[in-house]
């Protein structure tokens, strides 16, 4: 019981830990400071352009995409209690860089593990874009529909198919987690150098 205590304390510092690099716009990427926001674009890019390669669907659901927001880099831990984070996403809008943003969660349940992935979200409408420029932090979950594409849905999709608000794509996994999801997930728009 005490390990657990000491677990569980742990994990909620390093959550609001990471909640504070939220609010100040520190930046993170893969470890290492992120100086610019060249820096984020570029990351962001490549691991978009790292998707395209590894699933072709995504490159032809981003020709009709309004939006496309790519995380190269979230890490979600936890044991009971669990924390994710990833700073130094970029929003593309017509191949160009137009925002930056943070995604943050906290959980509770039956978890436990350390990893790394990747993350891209496709807006395919005006309203599911305008969501996110608006509001002041969007909860994953509230607001457009998202759904997440694994492999075998992302060979279905086709003009006439792909008709909901939001297509998620997860990525470049690293690292071994009991469960990966992103309902809850809190993204936030920074400002970096």
């Amino acid at each position: 019981m005490k390990n657990f205590n000491f677990c569980a304390v742990l994990l909620l510092v390093s959550l609001l830990t990471l909640t504070g690099c939220q609010s100040t716009g520190g930046q993170s990427i893969g470890g290492q400071l992120a100086n610019s926001s060249a820096d984020i674009s570029r990351d962001s890019n490549s691991a978009l352009q790292a998707l395209y390669a590894t699933n072709p669907e995504a490159r032809q659901l981003a020709k009709r995409a309004k939006g496309i927001l790519v995380f190269p880099n979230i890490v979600k831990a936890g044991f009971l209690v669990g924390a994710q984070y990833g700073n130094g996403g970029a929003l593309f809008k017509n191949g160009r860089t137009v925002g930056y943003y943070n995604i943050l969660a906290g959980s509770y349940g039956l978890q436990a593990g350390v990893q790394s992935f990747g993350y891209a979200m496709f807006f395919m409408d005006t309203a599911s874009l305008s969501y996110l420029d608006r509001s002041e932090g969007w909860e994953v979950g509230v607001g457009p529909s998202v759904v997440v594409v694994d492999k075998g849905m992302a060979k279905s999709l086709t003009t006439t198919t792909a008709r909901n608000g939001v297509y998620a794509f997860i990525f470049d996994q690293k690292g071994l987690m009991a469960g990966l999801g992103l309902q809850g997930s809190k993204i936030s728009r920074i400002n970096p150098n």
